[in-house]
């Protein structure tokens, strides 16, 4: 793809104009980074998720390779980034919390490293819906049971006293786009929007959100997607690990700070053709959030809402204990100076 845009920005241009955060610091690398050795491997695979909320995802291609990654790549989803990671298909990407612990409760090997943003989901229902409640017996439009629209919906809805698995009539839609597509066409009567949908459906005026999870409480004070990898990539490569992780975090700063850019970039790459909509959505997540919330509190709040209706038999701490490691975000706060 061509570097320029209609934007009049390029790829060189969003990384020489990062003035705000200062090109000394977010750039290159602070001098502790500089004093590790490089990383044990050269080659990183990381999830492509399709959704614009995974921005520091992209945005840290090129801080990856000052990192010392000398190949960066960017491996399709499918079905689920989660089940990549621990099919040896990627080695890190995002995984949404609710997703993750049913993974963790099955035995299947991941390792949360740290939270990225939350506000990603928007819960749409049609006018007859006012509230979670109100979902008792309707029919609620998910890609698979099991997905991960169906774990944080069967949280909601369980947060408020319902039976996910009797109360619900789970429709599956087979992708995202179908499950939207069933709401839109009245064959469902709610979905879990996820970037760009929700803005999508605010231009067009259907439906109405009973739930934001970036403005609603007490969704808004958890992550919605973390960093995940591969427990033996973390066990074999923990230099290479803290470097991804930093260059993702930083990656966060950039959204975080120059959410204009971060959209041109955004459209430049062909992540999202519409300047508007990466921005509406860059803007609207707290992508500053890895420096003050609790990764283990997410994996709590999620963890208790799942266990209490049976849909993970594990109690909630021993899923955290075996399935978190902590440590690279706990020295990259202090490195970073959160």
């Amino acid at each position: 793809m061509d570097e320029s845009t209609e934007h009049g920005f390029s790829r060189r241009e969003f990384l020489a104009g990062t003035s705000m955060l200062g090109a000394a610091t977010l750039l290159g690398l602070p001098r502790t980074a500089a004093a590790e050795p490089p990383p044990e491997i050269r080659k990183i695979r990381l999830v492509k998720t399709p959704a614009i909320c995974t921005a520091p995802e992209y945005v840290a291609e090129e801080l990856l390779r000052l990192e010392g990654f000398t190949e960066v790549e960017y491996v399709e989803m499918d079905p689920t980034g989660t089940q990549m990671l621990f099919e040896n298909r990627a080695d890190i990407g995002n995984s949404p919390p609710a997703e993750a612990l049913p993974y963790l409760d099955a035995g299947k090997p991941l390792v949360l490293l740290a939270g990225i943003h939350g506000g990603c989901y928007e819960l749409f229902a049609n006018e007859r819906i006012r509230a979670l409640r109100d979902l008792k017996g309707k029919r609620v439009a998910v890609t698979a049971i099991g997905s991960s629209e169906y774990y944080f919906v069967a949280s909601m809805v369980a947060y408020v006293g319902m039976d996910p698995r009797q109360d619900i009539d789970w429709v599956s839609g087979e992708t995202f786009d179908g499950t939207m597509r069933l709401f839109i066409e009245g064959k469902a009567d709610a979905f879990l929007g996820f970037p760009p949908q929700p803005q999508e459906l605010r231009a067009k005026k259907i439906g109405r959100v009973i739930l934001n999870t970036g403005q609603d409480r007490p969704w808004e004070q958890y992550y919605c997607c973390m960093i995940a990898a591969r427990p033996d990539f973390v066990s074999k490569y923990p230099v290479a690990t803290k470097r991804a992780v930093r260059a993702i975090l930083k990656a966060a700063d950039i959204c975080a700070n120059e959410p204009e850019r971060t959209a041109r970039y955004i459209v430049a790459k062909g992540y999202e053709p519409r300047y508007d909509i990466a921005l509406e959505v860059i803007k609207s997540l707290s992508y500053a959030r890895w420096r003050t919330h609790s990764p283990e509190d997410t994996l709590r709040f999620y963890g208790l809402r799942l266990h209490e209706v049976g849909l993970i038999k594990n109690n909630p701490t021993n899923l955290i204990a075996k399935g978190t490691d902590w440590r690279f975000l706990n020295e990259l706060r202090r490195e970073l100076k959160a």
